[in-house]
């Protein structure tokens, strides 16, 4: 009887597992978009009603286990509509989404509202459906206020084109921050056009990676040059300046010293400050080794330590200290900064990588706040061996300015996460490059021949510019270069001969200027470019050189040239530059479409969306 028993037990739980698996099954499809059949990367699918979901990959794949044939899938992604698809017994389901431009309006419905009926007390935002403007009839509608909104950002004068005979020499520092970029990103994404101050075009094109060799003399970085027509004036030429930074395998970098800089103040409980700066970092150690060391300072109302330095094989016990940091207070980011460069000192590695990584969202309010306090502090640490990063989160009140000046002081890079997708980039696919520097110091020199350009305008890099003599001067600070990281330039030039409003000065009467016959030997230059730059641990800068001749301009220019090209022109288009020209949405789109490539990541894919959104908004 027993047995009978224990048979009859084993033949309902088979059955059980039988019909469990019966009913669960993966599915597994694309998401493209219906206009133009490209795939969507990071599209979210999830079942209904449940918590159960994952994004598509940048060929637009998901797959996704299902319990049931009666649950239904829910495509949906930024700017397109939401759709639902019920499962029964398919195991393939293909999507096509289509564009929203309802979305699009609806935040600036929201947004116009705001403005009309502000007030103190903050409350939910109400969406507004079927509304693409604001008439006398709804004029009458409540509208509940946002809290003020108070994000701070600088905005230099835009770089004009410069005679050649009279200003030969260009020099500025590089920039391989990428903030500006994913910001903007945020902006477009909820639906409105970002502010021409938080536009910064040399990082919008320094966020993408390029094609370039790696370094094969003793330079830690290569020297990539092109020259081609410009896309908004057939007249002009553009010149494309790229260095590649030596790829470091993550094995044979240094060992880290690194202190969690962390603000938990009142200011970062929403979902996208301090919830996601948790998640992000939890990617970030994963990346650690047991020869890496982490600390954790926090600061709200005061700063204190939660987190000794830890060896990177700890590493359950470094996420339970960052699951267990909660927000509540003011900001005292002063006196957080003093704490953390103290355990860094502590711990100092020899030779390794020492850095503070403060993620905040700029909103320094107590204590010692004021940007030259805290520049002179930095300053001194780095000094000292201690580079500092910074990583910018969340709305409202973030504070670009200071972030910016805090990373560029410091020795270190300046990134904005507004998801999840782009902590991933940061602190796991450009892991090196975020955290170990290579080279510092790196200054870049241009001296045009004026015999070959007329006029020269260097775009973007407006707050990178450095006086010429200070190219030669060790003790000038400058950007620095990490493991893997490329950085862009370019130059709009006016030929010689080639008449323009831009530079309307006319001849001089007095004198003549003294390269108005230039030595035969440089009539085939257009440049000749210098760079200069220090070891990590170095005093004193190294210089190479490279010359530009006229015979690199070619009509088949590559995919770098077409790329940063159509991200300059956008850049050009959302501060309305002046210098602009023919450049248009459309001209931007056909560049950027030619100039994909293999894309692994999905980046340009998302690029080409958010242009499509500026357009969309433009025409509003």
């Amino acid at each position: 009887m027993k047995n009978q028993l224990v048979k009859l037990w084993i033949g309902i739980f088979s059955l059980l597992i039988a019909s469990s698996a019966v009913a669960q099954h993966k599915v597994t499809g694309y998401v493209r978009d219906a206009d133009t059949n490209e795939p969507i990367a990071g599209a979210n699918v999830h079942i209904k009603n449940t918590a159960t979901g994952t994004n598509t990959n940048v060929d637009g794949f998901y797959s996704i286990s299902v319990n049931s044939p009666s649950d239904i899938l829910v495509f949906s992604f930024v700017g397109f509509q939401t759709k639902e698809v019920p499962v029964k017994q398919q195991k393939k389901i293909d999507i096509l989404l289509e564009t929203s431009v309802n979305q699009l309006s609806e935040v600036i419905v929201v947004e116009e509202k705001k403005k009309l009926f502000g007030g103190n007390k903050a409350s939910k935002p109400v969406m507004i459906r079927g509304m693409s403007s604001l008439s006398d009839s709804q004029s009458t509608v409540w509208y509940p206020s946002l809290p003020a909104n108070t994000e701070a950002y600088e905005a230099p004068e835009e770089n004009i084109f410069l005679n050649a005979v009279k200003d030969p020499l260009s020099t500025f520092s590089i920039d391989v921050d990428a903030a500006s970029y994913a910001n903007l990103r945020r902006f477009l994404y909820s639906g409105q056009i970002p502010p021409k101050e938080a536009v910064r075009t040399e990082e919008m094109i320094n966020y993408f990676s390029y094609d370039y060799e790696q370094p094969k003399g003793r330079d830690p970085f290569s020297i990539n040059t092109e020259v081609g027509a410009a896309p908004w004036n057939n007249k002009h030429q553009l010149v494309h300046i790229g260095l590649q930074g030596k790829d470091i395998p993550t094995d044979n970098l240094p060992a880290s010293n690194l202190v969690f800089l962390i603000d938990v103040s009142g200011s970062m409980a929403s979902q996208n400050k301090l919830p996601l700066l948790k998640a992000g970092f939890k990617l970030l150690i994963d990346q650690l080794r047991p020869e890496d060391k982490v600390a954790i300072v926090v600061y709200a109302g005061a700063a204190g330590c939660v987190l000794p330095s830890t060896s990177g094989a700890e590493k359950e016990k470094i996420r339970k200290a960052l699951d267990n940091l909660r927000s509540g207070g003011s900001t005292a980011g002063g006196a957080g900064i003093e704490l953390a460069y103290q355990i860094a000192k502590e711990n100092f590695v020899a030779e390794g990588n020492n850095r503070i990584i403060l993620a905040t969202d700029g909103d320094f309010n107590v204590g010692s706040s004021s940007n030259e306090d805290m520049e002179k502090l930095i300053e001194q640490k780095r000094e000292e061996g201690t580079f500092l990063t910074v990583l910018g989160f969340g709305t409202g009140n973030y504070k670009d300015s200071k972030m910016e000046i805090l990373a560029d002081k410091g020795n270190g890079n300046y990134a904005y996460i507004d998801n999840i997708l782009e902590a991933k980039k940061v602190l796991v696919n450009e892991f090196g490059g975020t955290l170990f520097t290579i080279a510092k110091d790196v200054k870049i020199q241009v001296e045009f021949n004026p015999a070959t350009v007329k006029a020269y305008r260097l775009i973007g890099y407006e707050n990178r510019k450095m006086a010429a003599e200070d190219f030669n001067n060790d003790k000038k600070d400058a950007g620095e270069l990490g493991s893997g990281h490329t950085v862009t330039a370019l130059y709009e030039i006016i030929p010689a001969g080639v008449d323009s409003d831009f530079i309307p000065l006319d001849d001089l009467k007095y004198q003549k200027p003294k390269a108005e016959k230039p030595a035969p030997t440089f009539t085939d230059e257009l440049m000749t470019v210098k760079f200069r730059y220090k070891e990590p641990d170095g005093e004193e800068s190294k210089l190479t050189k490279r010359t530009v001749k006229t015979s690199e301009l070619t009509r088949n220019t590559s995919d770098n040239f077409r790329w940063s090209a159509a991200v300059a022109s956008l850049g050009m288009l959302l501060t309305d530059s002046d210098f602009k020209q023919d450049a248009n949405y459309n001209m931007v789109l056909d560049l950027a479409k030619s100039a994909r490539g293999t894309d692994e990541n999905g980046y340009r894919i998302e690029f080409i969306k958010m242009v499509e959104s500026s357009q969309l908004l433009a025409d509003q």
